[in-house]
Parts: C-alpha cells; sequence; structure tokens
C-alpha cells in the first residue's frame, strides 16, 4: 500500500492512498462469498451460485462496492499511521479508481490536530499563595460548626433579623400580572442566605410576624428564565412565623457535643490542621492552574472548529450523565431552565475552546520534553482507580480495556505529569501581603 499526505489550508490533510491489486481482489472475493449468501439465484442453491453468474445477477458494480467497504477502513487507518498525521475528524472519502485488476486509488480529506508554537513554558513566575491559618479563620471555623449546630427557637413576637428563618408567604407581579413559579405558601427562607433575588431578604429584615409588605426587586440580567431577566417585580410578603437560632457557648460541652474531642482546645487544634491541610490543597491547585495558564497564554494554536463542536458534544454528554445520576433528565432540566440543546451547547462553547486550547498545548509539552507513561504507572494509576471503586484492579483494567479506554487513561496521566513538569520548572514568588488582602476583600 502507498500513501502520501498533502496540507491544505489551515489544518486540513488530503491522504491519496493506493491499495495494490491483490488486495482488491482478495476483498471482491470475500464480498462474494457474503453477498451470494443472501441472494436467491434460480437454479442454485443459496450460497452456491458461480461468481460469475451472481455478477450477472447483481451487477459487477455491487461487488466492488461492498469490496471497497471491506478494505478502505483498514487501508485508511494504515495511511494514518503510515503518514504520521492525527486526524480529529472523519474522512470525506473519494474513490478514484476501482477496477479488479488495478490498485483501488481513494482521498480522503481530514481535519487534524493543529500544531502548537510553544513560548517560555519553562521558568515561568508563578505566585506562591500563603498557606497560613490564622487565629480568625479557626474563629470562623467555629462560629460555623456553632451555626451549624445551633438550637431553633420559634419567637412568640419579635421582627425578622439577618441569620433567621422566616417562614413568609408571597407572590410576585411583573405589570400588575402574577408569572408562573412566583407565588409560594409556607415558604422557609434564611435570611442572608442570597437563595432570592438581590434585595429580597434585605427588605424582609425587620419585618413582624403577621406584617405584610410590597417589595419592589428587579430580576438579574443573567437570570436563567429569558422572560423574567432584568424585569422589575414586585412581591406581596407576609411573614407568618421567626425562627432564630440559639447559639451554644464555645466551651468543652460544645466541643463534646459536636466532635470526638473533649476539650475546646483539641477541637481548635484539629480545626487548624484541617485548615491548613486544605489551604495546602488550595494552593498547590492555585500554582497548577497558574502554570498551565501561562503556558497556554505564551503558547500559539489555531484549533478547528470541529475540535471544539467534538468537545462540547462530549461535555452536554457527560452533563446528562451526572444528571441522569442525580434521577433527572437533560429534556427536563432544559424544561426547568426554559433553554435548549442549541442554547446549552453556545453557553458552554467557551468552555470547551479553553478546555481544548489546555490539552492541546500541554500534549506539545510533553511532546517536546519525551514526557512518557511508563507500564509502572498505568498500572499504579489502575491500582488507585480500584482501591477508590472497591474493585480487584485486574477486573478494572479488563473493563477498561473492554471499553478502549486504556489510550485516555495513559493521556490522563501523561498531562498529569506535564502538568507537574510545569509546575517543578517554574519560579515561585511569594504572594505579596497586599495581594492577599486585596483577594479577600
Amino acid at each position: 500500500m502507498k500513501a502520501t499526505a498533502e496540507k491544505l489550508e489551515k489544518n486540513t490533510v488530503l491522504l491519496q492512498v493506493e491499495v495494490e491489486p491483490e488486495k482488491f481482489s482478495e476483498a471482491i472475493n470475500q464480498a462474494y462469498k457474503k453477498i451470494v449468501k443472501n441472494v436467491n439465484i434460480p437454479g442454485f442453491r443459496r450460497g452456491k451460485a458461480p461468481r460469475i453468474i451472481l455478477e450477472r445477477y447483481v451487477g459487477k458494480r455491487a461487488l466492488y462496492d461492498e469490496a471497497v467497504e471491506i478494505i478502505i477502513p483498514d487501508a485508511y487507518l494504515s495511511a494514518v499511521e503510515d503518514t504520521g498525521i492525527e486526524p480529529v475528524t472523519q474522512p470525506e472519502l473519494e474513490l478514484v479508481q476501482v477496477e479488479e485488476g488495478k490498485p483501488v486509488v481513494f482521498k480522503a480529506k481530514v481535519v487534524v490536530k493543529p500544531e502548537v508554537k510553544l513560548g517560555q513554558y519553562t521558568g515561568l513566575e508563578i505566585t506562591d499563595p500563603d498557606r497560613e491559618v490564622g487565629e480568625e479563620d479557626i474563629q470562623r471555623e467555629l462560629e460555623r460548626l456553632r451555626n451549624r449546630h445551633a438550637r431553633l427557637v420559634t419567637l412568640e413576637e419579635g421582627a425578622v433579623e439577618k441569620g433567621d428563618l422566616a417562614v413568609i408567604d408571597f407572590e410576585g407581579k411583573i405589570d400588575g400580572q402574577p408569572f408562573e413559579g412566583g407565588k409560594g405558601s409556607d415558604y422557609t427562607l434564611e435570611i442572608g442566605s442570597g437563595s432570592f433575588i438581590p434585595g429580597f431578604e434585605d427588605a424582609i429584615v425587620g419585618m413582624n410576624i403577621d406584617e405584610t409588605r410590597d417589595i419592589d426587586v428587579t430580576f438579574p440580567q443573567d437570570y436563567g428564565r429569558e422572560e423574567l431577566a432584568g424585569k422589575p417585580a414586585v412581591f406581596t410578603v407576609t411573614v407568618k412565623s421567626i425562627k432564630r437560632k440559639e447559639l451554644a457557648p464555645l466551651d468543652d460541652e460544645f466541643a463534646k457535643d459536636v466532635s470526638e474531642f473533649d476539650t475546646l482546645e483539641e477541637l481548635r487544634a484539629d480545626l487548624a490542621n484541617k485548615l491548613k491541610q486544605a489551604a495546602e490543597e488550595r494552593a498547590k491547585a492555585q500554582v497548577r492552574r497558574e502554570a498551565v495558564a501561562k503556558a497556554v497564554e505564551n503558547a500559539e494554536v489555531d484549533i478547528p472548529p470541529e475540535m471544539i463542536d467534538n468537545r462540547v458534544e462530549e461535555m452536554i454528554r457527560n452533563m446528562d450523565h451526572r444528571l441522569s445520576g442525580q434521577g433527572i433528565s437533560l429534556q427536563s432540566y432544559l424544561t426547568y431552565t426554559n433553554s435548549t440543546v442549541e442554547s446549552l451547547k453556545e453557553r458552554v462553547r467557551p468552555d470547551a475552546e479553553q478546555s481544548v486550547r489546555h490539552s492541546l498545548v500541554l500534549d506539545a509539552i510533553a511532546k517536546a520534553e519525551n514526557l512518557t507513561v511508563s507500564e509502572e504507572e498505568l498500572t499504579e494509576e489502575i491500582n488507585r482507580m480500584g482501591g477508590e471503586m472497591k474493585q480487584d484492579p485486574e477486573i478494572v483494567r479488563k473493563i477498561l480495556e473492554g471499553q478502549n479506554q486504556m489510550d485516555l487513561i495513559r493521556e490522563s496521566i501523561l498531562r498529569e505529569k506535564t502538568i507537574e513538569f510545569l509546575v517543578g520548572k517554574a519560579s515561585l514568588v511569594k504572594e505579596s501581603k497586599d495581594a492577599k488582602d486585596s483577594g479577600n476583600e
């Protein structure tokens, strides 16, 4: 077999493939054996008609067409391997010559993985986040525990305060007309949770039990329901009851009630340790993100739209799978959010493009640095997956092999190694106090 690759515009390649006459003859024989079993020819038992008779009955073109279907897939894959191209779409095929006794010649036009022009990716200056855990952080965590384990007391009288649970009836109107989903009864709302439209909860603060008040609000421009986005509305709200959190004192008894520790000091020490671990993980994740972002920013790549389309489809499939796990269909989600598959695709497209760009740059860096995945690393990852799944690693391996997922696992490991390479070659600069204070504002 002979194959040549001609680069066309941008990321498109035209393969010209020539398959030996002998292979075409073998394919015709296979085609004959397949077709003759499914054709009734008078005077012959099914499957026993000679080839010359079959050709007269169904036409030589039928044999040729079936033979082409047999040889082209393998010939195309061999041509891809021989020329070293990396297709990202299905090929557009064109038959040039199909005649017994002569080579089969066909062309395949295909979009390929684009070339990446790498910029600086070693010695990147990366911010090293502050990992310090202060007394105020520990105190904040203790307050969260107090609120989580607070006792709710129903008030006999009084006004709503921030942090209260207010049981309310409400009805919203736009231009004096009620709208779908704008009415509720005996709804428990935590004041300050931010779960309602901006301004709604703040307006309830100060209302007394059994008081009714009209609250003017405006739906955000990016609200999930297009017919409500940006619209002013008036909600008539009645406070039916108020429940207030009664916080326990921070002492040893509190520690015993909310944890396995006997003293408040032991609880504080445990919280400090967990906060330090969390800060360390956040810092590592931030360094990794910044290293990848800067390497990608310094690179140049012209991404074929087809690659982004493929990633969008993959993201929608993953979303469908996650929703199914929660007992929700994708169609139900679209109905609830008043959106369509097309609008959802447009919404995730920027993230899809960023994901493809990151993958291409990381792959290019791995290739430039000759980073590879060893069998030991692959086995280690499968063992880790087996541990998470509480399954025998060998069974996990067989499942992955059966689903043709091993290449994806290798790819994932290689990209992880590439990110670690970037971080290892980066120059970490301590985060300034001004930057940290600005980030906390």
